[in-house]
């Protein structure tokens, strides 16, 4: 744990303990609970992923911020504040920080936001669902969290950039960024819904302690960007990918007939895909949050019990 932490964090205490003792910890994000996921699902969401780390052996560490302070792990209390939409939360990004501090606002992290809080505190492994990056016919339209990916030393489990999204251009950017795209048991790139996207990961892993050997050679020579791992949604409950790539295009037609722009498309997107999906999508969303959840605790051990071994 870095010796100085800013006033500004509240670490939860089994977070604190997990890191001065140097045990597994996962870092999840909270703008899928304020942002992503529909009530009530949300806050059963929030719950499942933090027991399914918990049942591989590591701590999970929900990031927010609340009350202006950015919280490192968080209660079933503070879980529920998050997901009720009471209260007005902020999207945080790397660019809110210091609006969300200094108003003493609540807000979500991003996987951009969670990787910077993360990073910050020491933890070194984070789960998400689907990364943003560039959007379809908007070149200039990049998410904020390809650039965190390029510059942050952090383990990322998700399934693939989100479908919505422009797929080999986001690609092209993480290479570009510097970031290895590893795939856990696939030679594939995952649709985020869809299991196979038709372009080839940078390298395939067959085990959590291969992919920490690979995290941890990278650190080791001072490469200072993440490594990507994608592992694809539960065979039982993916789209297949024609079926998805049709609804998603119509969902985008329907953003462009509604002229919407700016931050409001993702969310309207991912509502009307899940709707034209008779719901397919968000069970398929749901179900790889849980499997990244489970294979980013299993990294965590690797990584833990070959830091501890040096030590």
């Amino acid at each position: 744990m870095p010796e100085k932490i800013p006033s500004s964090f509240v670490l939860n205490p089994d977070v604190a303990q997990a890191l001065a003792l140097n045990l597994p910890l996962v870092a999840l994000e909270s703008a899928v609970i304020t942002h992503g996921l529909p009530q009530p699902q949300n806050l059963r969401l929030a719950r499942d992923m933090e027991k399914e780390v918990r049942s591989q052996s590591a701590v999970p560490a929900t990031i927010a911020i609340l009350d202006g302070k950015i919280h490192i792990g968080l209660n079933d209390a503070q879980l529920e504040r998050l997901a009720s939409g009471k209260t007005p939360v902020r999207k945080i990004s790397r660019r809110d920080f210091g609006i969300a501090i200094a108003r003493r606002e609540d807000g979500g992290t991003t996987v951009a936001g969670t990787l910077i809080a993360a990073h910050r505190v020491g933890i070194r492994v984070m789960a998400t669902g689907g990364i943003g990056g560039v959007h379809r016919n908007a070149p200039f339209d990049v998410s904020s969290d390809l650039p965190a990916l390029g510059a942050t030393p952090i383990v990322v489990v998700c399934s693939g950039a989100k479908a919505i999204l422009d797929l080999p251009a986001t690609f092209e950017t993480l290479e570009t960024m510097g970031v290895p795209v590893v795939g856990y048991q696939t030679d594939e790139l995952p649709a985020f819904y869809s299991r196979s996207s038709g372009l080839p990961v940078t390298v395939s892993a067959s085990s959590p302690g291969e992919i920490a050997a690979i995290a941890r050679a990278q650190w080791e020579i001072g490469i200072s960007s993440a490594i990507l791992v994608v592992n694809p949604p539960p065979e039982e409950v993916a789209l297949p990918y024609e079926e998805a790539e049709r609804v998603i295009l119509e969902a985008l037609l329907d953003a462009e007939q509604k002229q919407m722009h700016g931050a409001a498309v993702t969310p309207f997107l991912l509502q009307r895909v899940s709707e034209l999906s008779g719901g397919l999508s968000l069970r398929a969303n749901l179900a790889l949050l849980i499997s990244n959840a489970r294979l980013a605790a299993r990294i965590a051990v690797e990584i833990s019990r070959k830091t501890r071994t040096i030590l």
